[in-house]
């Protein structure tokens, strides 16, 4: 057997060695990274890699070829490996942050609202509260001269309602066109009330204004519309030139009254009636006490009451004979005219000649264009239906009696025109 030099046995030991272990790295670098490569489809299956061996061998220790990646295949982010220069591995590489979801950055919804039960037996109801509120015109006029007194104040007036003090919510002055309807009395029964009832007539004609309404009606056994609410002046002229010859010589003037506030209810606003008859009630269906429970129950109606033949109950021509009217008949009317004028918060008059025609009318006028509207909340809240008296006064500052002068200082007489009443709601209504 040949003896080798030691060097030569050495040199082929290392030899076989490294034909043996570099395979063996190969196959273990390979491995690892196959195990650690995610596939790219989950419906893929992977394909194991073999080893390749391009016939370049490594000593051992030294750092394994370089894996090139599989086309289309994403190279893997997820390795772990550690870096060449030694040091612990991790992740990193670029951080992905995930997206949020919409739904999860918008704010909560409010939660719903409570849901409030009755209790048994208790289902839902409504209130309703009425506050009622009575509006008063007052009309201030001097007694001697028939002039409307301006500039009062709202502490100048003083309500009292069955007696007891209210208080004022609202104070003002109005000067408002006017609804009127001119009743007049018409009937066969003596020339003369004819001749006072057209002097007056056409007395209020005169004075109104182009933007008044107005109404004629008149009144025998019946009661007769000759023209409705207009603002032409000449058709009221000509309703009045039309009363030619008169029908019956009965004068029902409870009836009138009471047809024409029924009427006049359906209205609204403020109306007035501007009466010219005598006030004799011959054949009425409706009685005294029904009359003014109408009036009562008619609400902003002002009664003007003008009287006619005094002249022929003066000279003794308005007597109708041993059945018809006598004098204290015509006394007794002329106190109801006076209680439906004041009920309503209006005036009567009686001239006794024609030349009181027109300053009869400009007091009307007076009153009834220049007014001061009073509002107050009674105290007596109760809608039972009944009949409330007002009444109204006049107080300087100090709460006495109002005193009124002229310029030479003498005082001054002035008459409070508002209405004596009203009648509550009733609970029905």
């Amino acid at each position: 057997m040949p003896v080798y030099p030691l060097t030569r046995l050495l040199l082929a030991a290392s030899l076989t060695a490294g034909l043996v272990a570099a395979p063996a790295a190969v196959f273990a670098q390979s491995t690892s990274s196959d195990q650690q490569q995610a596939p790219s489809d989950p419906q893929q299956q992977p394909q194991k890699q073999q080893p390749q061996h391009n016939g370049e061998y490594q000593m051992p220790g030294s750092a394994p070829p370089a894996q090139n990646p599989a086309p289309n295949q994403a190279p893997n982010q997820d390795d772990q490996s550690a870096p060449e220069a030694g040091g612990p591995g991790g992740d990193n590489g670029a951080i992905v942050l995930p997206k949020k979801n919409p739904a999860e950055s918008a704010p909560p919804p409010p939660p719903p609202p409570p849901v409030v039960k009755n209790p048994k037996g208790l289902e839902n109801y409504s209130l309703r509260v009425n506050v009622p509120v009575v509006t008063v015109d007052v009309g201030v006029l001097l007694e001697k001269t028939h002039q409307f007194v301006p500039n009062l104040r709202e502490e100048n007036f003083r309500i009292f309602e069955d007696g007891k003090p209210q208080e004022i919510v609202s104070f003002g002055r109005t000067q408002a066109p006017i609804t009127a309807v001119l009743l007049c009395e018409f009937a066969a029964n003596n020339y003369w009330f004819i001749y006072d009832m057209r002097n007056a007539a056409y007395a209020f004609a005169q004075q109104l204004h182009p933007d008044d309404y107005v109404a004629v009606a008149t009144f025998d056994m019946h009661t007769h519309i000759l023209t409705d609410f207009t603002e032409d002046k000449r058709l009221v002229y000509e309703s009045l030139n039309s009363l030619q010859i008169p029908g019956f010589n009965e004068t029902n003037t409870f009836d009138a009254f009471y047809e024409t506030l029924d009427r006049l209810s359906r209205v609204e606003g403020r109306k007035y009636i501007i009466f010219i008859g005598s006030g004799i009630d011959t054949f009425s269906k409706i009685n005294l006490d029904k009359t003014m429970q109408k009036i009562k129950s008619t609400p902003n109606v002002t009664i003007y009451a003008i009287s006619t033949g005094a002249t022929a109950r003066l000279t003794g021509n308005a007597r109708g004979g041993m059945f018809g009217a006598h004098e204290i008949d015509y006394l007794q009317a002329d106190n109801e005219l006076r209680t439906f004028a004041g009920m309503t918060g209006g005036k009567a008059y009686f001239p006794r000649f024609e030349g009181e025609m027109p300053e009869i009318f400009r007091d009307i006028n007076s009153a009834i264009r220049n007014q001061y509207v009073v509002s107050y909340r009674p105290t007596n809240a109760k809608e039972d239906g009944t009949y409330r008296k007002i009444r109204v006064e006049l107080v300087d500052n100090e709460g006495k009696p109002l005193q009124m002068q002229d310029e030479k200082h003498h005082n001054l007489k002035y008459d409070v025109l508002a209405r004596d009443g009203y009648k509550a709601r009733q609970e029905v209504e």
